[in-house]
Order: structure tokens, then sequence, then C-alpha cells
């Protein structure tokens, strides 16, 4: 009321300093709207008056807290520091309330803080006011820059000298003033007052690498690593001038690798990744060398996972990068997951084997041995998949092949080596590269067997069907499935004539007792023919002889899922060679059934059988004891069936005496 009627009074000689007055009258009653014109009025008038205009300024500015318009409150109370220093301390301390003074000042540090780290407005972006270019607002028209946070910062250390941050933002604003010294000064003092404040030591250790004192940078840098908060160095990193930046980054990564070519305890290492985490920090989150560097530290240190995120980051920039893949395969590698360490691998190989190959090299035996094996089981089951499907491969596909094929042969010069790239190159249908390969691996005629089929399918493109035929079978001896992945690579007419060359060599084997060497010939003749029953049934004639009963009944029960078109005669034998099988493995219930189906194809060719093996009156006891279990079982119907076929083998008693007791226990029913 009082100022109202002072300003109702004709004279206009304390206008302005009225109208500020009743502003804080209003604005402590509550009264925003009121408040915010007379601090309007004051602000706009032609001819201000400073002590009210920074009256108004700080009073508009604790009304804009209250809006949500915390960087429009900073620029006016930098406005009213640029008008008066001393006259702004002096409104703050007498007219803001003491429960209302704490947020402005950490409202008052954080604006300060996100302007001189360009996050309001980059560029330092002209910011106006007003409309109305008249009186103050001229003045208001102004750039955020690092004079006015220094005015700002020095306004907060005023009105509480024990703030840390307040200095902290005042050191910050002088840096970027160019005011080095007086930066580090006020710095050192907040350090001595409180020794383990990181966001003080990582200024200082800045500092101090600026004016070259590169001891003492160092030794405050092992300080912030000690205390571990390098989260510190983040808003920092936003004030440092980007020389600066470069500088700490430079530094750090040198001060690492020094660490790293001395001592290669826990310690040292874990000391090392501080300083490459201040590098990359420095760098803005990526810098490829450091984050390599720490990858592998982690992977010393035997932190795995955190070593994948380093090369995650850098393969996230630069997907082809060779030694972010290498490394990340080597640490799949360590936590023994195949898969992804063979994915990491190959993509390495396909963008610089030469990179890759020294560094596999330099492993530990063992694990360079898991890595060769790995690489060699995904080739050679990538490689069958092609071949076996006969789908037209992709270029890239069985260019990836080649070049890990060839990586291997440099890798390691092992037999299997040379195998598969010797594979993948006729894959690729270059019959002639790896017939020079092949022969300057095992030479001309090569002892190993694996070697001399290779040699002998390439052969086989010259129509040498003869001399291909026995090498062929020796691989049929050792491995029927890498056999059978050969003959891919021969066309189907050659296959027929390897087969009928094959079985005709089997035979003639067979016939001088050889019959080791004629199972190797009749195993190729059967893959060749692409399971042939005449094949089928040659071979289970070898395995029996050999007492190789069970491979054996699996040819023979090949052939008999292929039944069909076969004449009665024909189907009749093999269920007789089936039965014996079958007897031979003691699962006799199982042999009775085949020679019964037998009996009932074509009776005089199958008794001729029995009779030659096993014999008339040892199958009759098979019978009689089969015969007999399902009686006891209550089966009548199958034990006189069974019976009844035995007793066409032979007029047993002991089935003549079955068969009359099945009569007397069935006499209720008719069993016929």
């Amino acid at each position: 009321d009082l100022c109202e009627q002072l300003l109702a009074a004709e004279q206009n000689t304390y206008h302005n300093t009225l109208l500020a007055l009743r502003g804080f009258c209003s604005l402590h009653a509550q009264d925003h709207h009121r408040a915010l014109q007379d601090f309007q009025r004051v602000i706009e008038h032609d001819s201000p008056h400073p002590s009210s205009c920074i009256k108004a300024l700080c009073g508009r500015g604790l009304i804009r807290i209250s809006g949500g318009s915390n960087y429009l409150t900073a620029l006016d109370y930098i406005t009213a520091c640029q008008l008066k220093l001393d006259e702004t301390i002096f409104t703050i301390k007498s007219y803001v309330p003491w429960n209302q003074r704490g947020l402005l000042l950490k409202v008052l540090q954080e604006e300060g803080q996100m302007m001189l780290q360009k996050k309001r407005y980059p560029g330092r972006s002209s910011v106006s006011f007003q409309t109305k270019q008249t009186g103050l607002c001229t003045f208001l028209t102004m750039k955020v820059d690092a004079p006015g946070v220094f005015q700002l910062a020095s306004l907060l250390v005023e009105l509480d000298s024990s703030d840390e941050a307040s200095r902290i933002l005042c050191a910050d604003a002088l840096y970027q003033m160019g005011r080095g010294e007086e930066a580090h000064r006020m710095l050192s003092l907040a350090l001595s007052r409180n020794p383990q404040r990181a966001p003080v030591l990582a200024r200082l250790a800045l500092l101090q690498l600026k004016r070259g004192f590169v001891y003492d940078g160092n030794q405050l840098l092992k300080r912030l690593i000690r205390i571990g908060d390098s989260s510190c160095l983040l808003p920092i990193l936003d004030i440092f001038q980007d020389e600066d930046r470069k500088l700490l980054q430079s530094h750090c990564r040198w001060r690492a690798l020094a660490i790293l070519k001395g001592k290669q305890e826990g310690a040292a290492i874990k000391e090392a990744i501080a300083h490459l985490s201040f590098a990359i920090l420095a760098a803005g989150g990526y810098a490829e060398d450091c984050l390599l560097t720490r990858a592998r530290c982690y992977g010393r240190l035997g932190q795995m996972k955190t070593a994948i995120f380093d090369f995650n980051a850098i393969l996230k920039e630069d997907p082809k990068n060779v030694q972010a893949l290498s490394g990340r395969g080597f640490v799949h590698l360590a936590l023994r997951q195949q898969k992804e360490a063979v994915q990491d691998l190959v993509s390495a190989l396909k963008v610089e084997a030469g990179a890759v190959i020294p560094a596999i090299l330099a492993l530990k035996p063992q694990a360079q041995g898991l890595v060769t094996g790995w690489l060699l089981q995904h080739g050679r089951a990538s490689l069958t998949k092609l071949v076996v499907t006969k789908d037209p491969p992709g270029e890239e596909t069985l260019g990836d092949l080649l070049t890990v094929a060839k990586a291997l042969t440099k890798i390691c010069r092992a037999a299997q080596h040379h195998i598969f790239y010797t594979d993948v190159l006729m894959a690729n249908g270059r019959h002639q590269e790896a017939l020079k390969h092949l022969q300057e691996a095992f030479g001309h005629r090569p002892a190993e067997d694996f070697a001399r089929a290779r040699l002998a399918v390439l052969q086989l493109q010259s129509r040498n069907v003869a001399g291909a035929a026995a090498p062929l079978s020796a691989l049929a001896r050792r491995d029927e499935k890498d056999l059978a992945f050969l003959l891919n690579f021969v066309d189907t007419k050659q296959q027929q004539h390897l087969a009928q060359a094959a079985a005709q060599e089997g035979k003639v084997l067979m016939r001088g007792n050889h019959h080791e060497q004629a199972l190797g010939y009749h195993s190729l003749a059967v893959l060749a023919s692409r399971d042939s029953p005449r094949h089928l049934r040659r071979r289970a004639a070898c395995l029996m002889h050999l007492k190789k009963y069970e491979k054996a009944l699996k040819d023979m029960e090949k052939v008999i899922q292929g039944h069909g078109c076969n004449s009665p005669k024909t189907q009749a034998g093999d269920h007789c060679c089936q039965g014996f099988l079958l007897l031979a493995l003691a699962q006799e219930e199982a042999a009775v059934q085949h020679y019964m189906q037998a009996l009932q194809l074509d009776e005089p060719l199958a008794l001729g059988t029995i009779t030659d093996c096993p014999g008339r009156e040892s199958l009759t006891k098979t019978f009689h004891k089969i015969a007999q279990n399902n009686f006891e079982k209550q089966r009548y119907e199958e034990a006189w069936k069974i019976t009844d076929y035995g007793l066409k083998i032979d007029k047993s008693s002991e089935l003549q005496k079955l068969k009359a007791r099945l009569k007397r226990e069935a006499s209720s029913c008719s069993i016929h």
C-alpha cells in the first residue's frame, strides 16, 4: 500500500525503485503475475535505473524458476552481474528469502555449466529478450559466453565461498577465457580443502599437461585412478578445447602403452585400462586403437564379456575391422563358443587373411589346434552341404571356403588341411590347380589313402576308371563318408562304370578269400551305384564271411525295403539271408518270421537254402523254441503258424507233440 501511495504521488523521482520494491512485495505475497508486470516496466523503461534494473532482473529470475525457465533465469542474473556485481549480491542477500536461495544457487550452477558445455545453444547463439529495442532491452540482446558465465560463477562464489561446485564453475569459465593460471590457482585451492575430489583432480591434470608438467599430470591422473571415478571426465570434456582433448587422449594412450611394455601384472594392466578409458573419453567415446588395446587388456584379466563389448563398439563403426573381428573371435575361443568364434575368424579371413594368420600362429599350440580344428570342421560341413545338395553355389560362398582352406594350409601343413584345400578347388571346377596342389603336398604317388583317392577322382576326368577303383576302394575301407563325398565330383556315367569295375574286382577277391580287400571294392560299388540291391547283397555276403553281421544286416534291410518289382524267388533268397543274419545275432524270433516269409514266397528255394545253412535240424529247433514261447503266452494262433512252417522244414517229433498240445488246448475254438 505504501508503494502504491508513493507511486500515485506527482513526483516520479524514485518511480523505478518503487516499482521494483512493489514487485518484490507481490512476489513474496505469491502474486507472480503482478510482480512480473512491475519488473517488466522497470526493465523496459526508456531511462533505466541500474540499481532498480538489477532488482527487477533478480525478481524476474525468481519468477522464471517457478515457471521452469531456468535458462532465462540464468540470463537475468548474468545481465544483473554485468550491470553491477556488488549490487546483485546485495539484492540476493536482501530480497531473496533464505529458503529460496539454495534452489536459486543450484539452478544457476547447472545452467552456467550447460552454457559452458554449449548444450543450450551451440555456437553461442544470440538470444533476444525483447522485441522493443529501447532502454535495457538493447543491452539484453547478448551472447552467452565464458565471461558471462565467469561473472555468474563469481556471484555464486561470493554468495557461498565454501561451495566447491561454484569454484569449479568459475575455474571452467577462466579456462575458456584463456586464463589458465588463474584457473589452476583456484583449483589448487579447492584441492587443498578436499584432496580426493575427482572433478578437481581431472581438471588440474589437464592444466598441468597443458602447461608441460607431464610428471605432475601423471601423478594427478594416478590419484584419479585410485579414486575410481572416471565419470567426472564426461562433463569436463565438453568444456575442454579440441587441442586439449587431443593432448589428453594422446598422453593417456602413450602412458597406457608404456605401462603395458613393462610389467604384465594385474595391477599394471588395470592402470593401463584406466588410462585407455581416459583416452577413449577424451576422443568422444570412440578411439579405435585405444578400444582394441583395452579389449585385449580385459581379455588378459579374464573379463571376456567386457572385452567383447569393446570389440563390438569398434565393429559398430567399422564392421570389417580385421583386428576387432579376430580379437572377438579369440575371446569366443577362450569362452569355448565355437559357432561365434568361427563366424568372426572367417569374417576376418575374408577381409584380410594376411593379418589374421600371424595372429593365429601367435596363439599357444593348444588354442591354435582348437582354432584350426573348428575352422576345418566348419569348412568341411559347408563344402559338403554345397556339393551334396547340388545347388549352384554362390561365388562368395565358395570364395570364402577357398580363403579358409588356403589359410589352414599356411597355419598348419597337416594332411587334412591340404585335402580340404584340394576339395574346395575341385568344387570350384579348378581341377588342374587341385591336381597340382595335391602333387606338391603329397607327391606324384601319394601314400596317404585320402590323397590317393582324390588323385583317382581327378584321374577319372581323363576316363581312367580302372586306375581309380583301387585307391577309392582303399578309402572305402577307412572312411565311407569321405568316399561318398568324393563321388559327388564324378558324373553318373562314370559312377556306373566305376561300380561295375569295383564289383568285378570284389568278386575276384572273394574267390581268392581276400575278403577284407574285397569289402572295400564292394563298398565302392554300393556307393557308386547309389545302394544298388545287387551290390548290397554282394557286400552283405562279404561282411558275413568277415562275421560283421550287424553291418551285413543293415545292407539286407535296405535290400528288403526295396522289394517291389523283384521276383518271389529273389525275395525268398533275401529273407533267408536276413534270417540267417538274425540268428547269428541271437534275434531268433525275428529270424523265424523272415524264414516263414521265404517259405511262403518260394518254398523249394527256401528249403534248399536252409539245408545249406543253417541246416534243417538246427532251424527246426529254433522254430520249436519260438512256438513254445508263444504257446506259453497263450498266443495259440501264432504258435500254430510257426509250428506248421517248422514242420515244412523238418518233421520234428518235438514240433509234432507241440502241434498235438495246441489242438487239445484250442479244442473249443478253431485256430485254422
